[in-house]
């Protein structure tokens, strides 16, 4: 009788059954990097947010802060104006809706105080699109200091005084 080499179906079931328990372990510390990765990711759009509205404030002292997201932003090839400031990305600038960004929607708004004519008050967010991007929003206004929700909290900074309220990111 010949013996025939190769595995037996025990020792394929073992195998597959190792394969199992190590996806079971690492598929969720994968999703917490992905997680992390995005909030991380999230903070750094704000700043950039930030960034941009000064710097359209100081280019246009006669508007001030722009009044929505996307006037930052532009189409490639953008040209800079009032209304295409070309000082973000035009995903960025665009991503208040649809697919977002690394898994967060973002918005900015310019106000003027009730003592002036010209937006000289802002406010931007960063919330994640659901709980299974992200595990925190981001807020700043005009000083420029990012504010962080508790974690677990991602609903969207609803107002320039909700975020005063916020702590500062450490």
């Amino acid at each position: 009788m010949h013996k025939h080499k190769g595995f037996s179906l025990i020792e394929l079931l073992i195998v597959v059954a190792i394969i199992l328990i190590i996806a079971a372990i690492a598929i969720p510390n994968l999703m917490r990097a992905r997680m992390a990765a995005n909030d991380s990711s999230a903070a750094g759009s704000v700043r950039t947010i930030n960034t941009a509205e000064i710097a359209y404030r100081d280019t246009y002292p006669t508007i001030g802060f722009p009044a929505t997201l996307g006037i930052l932003g532009g189409a490639s090839p953008c040209t800079p104006g009032t209304a295409t400031g070309c000082l973000i990305d035009n995903l960025l600038a665009t991503a208040s809706a649809g697919a977002g960004k690394s898994g967060y929607f973002f918005n900015a708004a310019g106000s003027n105080s009730a003592s002036s004519i010209i937006n000289d008050e802002f406010y931007s967010t960063g919330t994640p699109i659901s709980s299974q991007f992200g595990t925190r929003a981001y807020c700043s206004y005009e000083d420029a200091v990012i504010r962080v929700q508790p974690a677990g909290t991602i609903t969207l900074v609803a107002s320039r005084a909700a975020c005063q309220a916020l702590n500062s990111m450490n």
